[in-house]
């Protein structure tokens, strides 16, 4: 019986991981198709949702699978659990890349200024936080779990600056349509950090047993 639910948990982690690598890749897709002005890559990144859905379906259905016919014990439960709140997270994280590669396809590209130099920057940074929850679910590391929810910070510091470049943009400019695809994919980046926020909570729970907030 252990040796089947072993072999169960072993298949969620792969299921979870690469789910969390595919979001990881998307946002810096998206961030690479602003950069070289390629909508074919921002479309690649829009296809990808209905995959992604069917993914995080198969990650929960797996998990209620263990949770129901092997009856974990406290620590594995937990496990289970945790990875069962995190699917949501990634689930939120992939459809939001999904909202800025469909900005991007009608992005107009003739727009530079320091507010998309910005947005790019802070799009790295969130590939890096993301990069570290999944880092943290992946070893179990307490350290590295309580690290994401600081580097959320930058993120939250480069939508504010953002933010405000626009400001100074929209008070020079006659047609400062540009700047609110801008103004809106920062928002969806801001919210990837909160979800990556979330999943480090919930591996903080997995580790401590203690009940997350999330944001």
């Amino acid at each position: 019986m252990r040796e089947k639910f072993d072999e169960q948990l072993d298949e969620l982690n792969k299921q979870f991981i690469l789910l969390g690598s595919v979001c990881e890749k998307n946002i810096a897709k998206d961030a690479e198709a602003i950069r070289n002005h390629d909508r074919e890559e921002a479309l690649s990144v829009f296809n990808q949702e209905y995959d992604l859905n069917n993914r995080g379906r198969d990650i929960e259905r797996l998990c209620l699978s263990l949770i129901l016919r092997q009856q974990p014990v406290a620590s594995d439960l937990r496990l289970v659990s945790g990875v069962l709140k995190m699917v949501t997270d990634l689930d939120r994280i992939g459809a939001q890349a999904g909202d800025i590669a469909e900005i991007i396809m009608k992005y107009d590209f003739s727009h530079k200024g320091e507010d998309q130099d910005l947005l790019l920057k802070m799009a790295d940074e969130c590939v890096k936080v993301l990069h570290a929850a999944i880092d943290a679910y992946v070893r179990l590391d307490q350290k590295t779990a309580e690290e994401v929810l600081r580097m959320d910070d930058s993120v939250d510091q480069y939508f504010a600056m953002v933010k405000e470049a626009i400001i100074q943009e929209v008070s020079r400019s006659e047609a400062p349509k540009i700047s609110f695809d801008v103004i809106l994919m920062a928002k969806y980046l801001e919210r990837i950090g909160d979800h990556c926020c979330n999943i480090a909570q919930w591996v903080l729970y997995i580790i401590t047993g203690k009940q997350p907030g999330t944001r």
